[in-house]
């Protein structure tokens, strides 16, 4: 990280919060390379707080002047205009990403809004607040494509793409997780969008050791593949994604979709292209969904891919 490039990255969130977000979004994308000595900075807004995340610990002298940049940031006639309550700071690359408030007095949860849909976040508790910004356009398309169907959520997280389904009229959502706790803050997440969550089922499972229960649900119309790059004792992508994807031909109905989807920058779209062609090979490739604009990528590989495969006879 360069001290020389925070000007840049003050003058584009003055930019930003001129006009401030109806709804939560990222405000600067570091992390997508595109603005040299920044690469390990994000800023988010969620509805009035203002998140800055570091994801590498940078020396004394970028932590003073960053620090400096932002306690002049909130002095700024922008800032006062824009409607932001609080601004935090979290070290993301210290042990339990301690998060340090800058400015303003901080919630431990905010309630934001994606598309029309409303979520709970936990801030200053976990590493993620429980929403994936970059994952917006994944859940608009779940969202148009559920009608009437029965859906699987795989490594369902705070069930955002639950949320998502049932909003667009899933006929019913299994979401599967070995975290319960954000199993329940998914459930969380249905109540305050009014949802009947005799359509929503919760499983609190290791997905390997759980084969039997989720294909007893079945068979299902969509599948949602979203998992972790590493979690430890449980999948490792590279080795494990496989394993998913074979099991797709007995979960899924005549017609059945899957939308997959991977995070590791290391990894392209061909891995999955020829994984499902390996594993799967009656589910075909027809898109990779587009990434919300203000995620940007110096390499448009490197980013979040989420790719529709539909099964063909």
């Amino acid at each position: 990280m360069e001290i020389s490039a925070l000007p840049t990255l003050e003058a584009h969130l003055l930019t930003a919060l001129t006009t401030p977000p109806t709804e939560v979004r990222r405000l600067f994308h570091g992390r997508g390379r595109c603005w040299l000595g920044l690469e390990q900075i994000t800023v988010d807004w969620l509805q009035g707080q203002v998140l800055v995340s570091l994801f590498k610990e940078p020396d004394a002298d970028f932590m003073a002047a960053l620090t400096d940049l932002l306690a002049r940031l909130t002095q700024t006639d922008v800032w006062q205009a824009s409607g932001a309550q609080c601004l935090l700071l979290q070290h993301r690359d210290r042990q339990g990403s301690p998060m340090d408030v800058v400015w303003g007095q901080s919630s431990d949860y905010q309630d934001v809004i994606e598309s029309g849909l409303t979520y709970k976040l936990d801030l200053g508790r976990n590493q993620n607040n429980g929403l994936f910004l970059d994952m917006r356009y994944g859940r608009d398309w779940v969202r148009e494509h559920a009608a009437g169907k029965r859906v699987l959520n795989l490594f369902a997280y705070t069930c955002g793409f639950s949320v998502a389904a049932i909003a667009g009229g899933a006929e019913f959502v299994v979401n599967l997780d070995m975290a319960k706790a954000a199993l329940s803050r998914g459930r969380d997440n249905h109540h305050l969008n009014g949802h009947d969550l005799k359509k929503v089922s919760f499983l609190g499972h290791e997905l390997f050791k759980s084969w039997g229960k989720v294909r007893k649900m079945g068979p299902y119309d969509l599948i949602i593949i979203d998992p972790p790059s590493f979690q430890k004792g449980s999948f490792a992508l590279t080795k494990d994604y496989q394993k998913i994807l074979r099991r797709l031909p007995e979960l899924l109905t005549a017609e059945g979709v899957v939308l997959a989807c991977v995070n590791d920058p290391s990894l392209t779209s061909q891995f999955l292209i020829d994984g499902m062609a390996s594993e799967a090979p009656d589910m075909v490739f027809t898109q990779r969904l587009d990434n919300p604009p203000e995620f940007n990528e110096i390499e448009p590989e490197g980013g979040l891919k989420a790719l529709v495969f539909e099964r063909r006879s």
